[in-house]
């Protein structure tokens, strides 16, 4: 038991990372590197909702580690930084991940989902469908208001529960009074608008914007910057971001990938001791 304490106290004590959360996943940065272009343009779709206007819905697509719902919940929090601004208090945006197993299961537990998100419970089961929909429509009519609602990996959902509830969001526009629905699906699958129902193509499709992968020395500026805040000053060997961002360049672009191996690498040379990241453990953990 002694060994473990040792493991223990080596845990607890001086450590290469300064902050290792702004390596993982759930952080969100002040910056967006090298997404200005797709920032501007779904800020510029999704603007007139300041405006009180329906805006066009927007379909977001690209591979995974290409910045997509980083961008749109970034904008997403400005256009909320700013209704607030104007004392309007007409918008909401509701974000919802479809991957999510107690989400994407039924068509109800979406709306689920995206009901409870507007602060109103339901049961998560046992209604007709229909009445969930209606629920939801009493809840967001009873004034003039834009209610965005983000899918995220929608084609998850898609593939489990076919694509009639996205048709259904998009015409209930049509029982709406005061309050209108605009959708921002967020999809890692390039190819998932070609198995939509053509009536569900066209209108959830009314704008696409296409996030590439990111470049070898693209990654390299999104990894210097997060290792600034990550890692103490000194940690990281020569060389070792410059591996990471080509290895990650290699894997589609991904910059989630290239965050977590420089990550897990850092973990290896703190369990290992060492106090300093070198390109060794870069190799260990890719070799893992």
């Amino acid at each position: 038991m002694s060994q473990i304490n040792e493991i223990f106290d080596k845990a607890i004590g001086q450590s290469i990372f300064k902050n290792r959360g702004v390596l993982q996943i759930n952080y969100t940065p002040n910056t967006i590197p090298h997404r200005k272009e797709q920032i501007e343009s779904v800020a510029s779709i999704l603007a007139p909702c300041l405006r009180g206007e329906r805006v066009s819905n927007l379909f977001v697509y690209g591979k995974t580690g290409t910045g997509k719902t980083l961008s749109v919940q970034y904008v997403s929090q400005e256009l909320l930084n700013k209704s607030k601004e104007l004392g309007k208090g007409e918008l909401k945006i509701i974000y919802t991940n479809c991957k999510l197993k107690k989400v994407s299961d039924t068509e109800y537990r979406i709306l689920v989902e995206i009901i409870s998100s507007l602060g109103t419970k339901v049961p998560a089961t046992g209604l007709p469908t229909e009445s969930i929909y209606n629920k939801f429509i009493e809840i967001i009519d009873n004034k003039k208001q834009i209610i965005l609602i983000i899918l995220d990996e929608i084609d998850q959902a898609v593939k489990k529960i076919s694509d009639n509830f996205l048709y259904t969001l998009t015409r209930l526009n049509s029982e709406l009074r005061n309050a209108q629905i605009s959708l921002v699906g967020i999809s890692n699958s390039l190819t998932f608008m070609d198995g939509l129902d053509p009536r569900v193509r066209s209108s959830l499709g009314e704008e696409e914007i296409i996030f590439p992968p990111y470049n070898a020395l693209q990654l390299q500026d999104i990894l210097k910057e997060r290792a600034e805040k990550a890692f103490v000053e000194g940690a990281l060997e020569d060389g070792v971001i410059a591996k990471c961002a080509a290895f990650a360049a290699r894997e589609h672009g991904d910059a989630r990938r290239a965050l977590d191996l420089l990550r897990v690498a850092g973990e290896l040379a703190e369990r290992g001791g060492s106090k300093k990241l070198t390109q060794a453990f870069i190799d260990q953990q890719i070799k893992k």
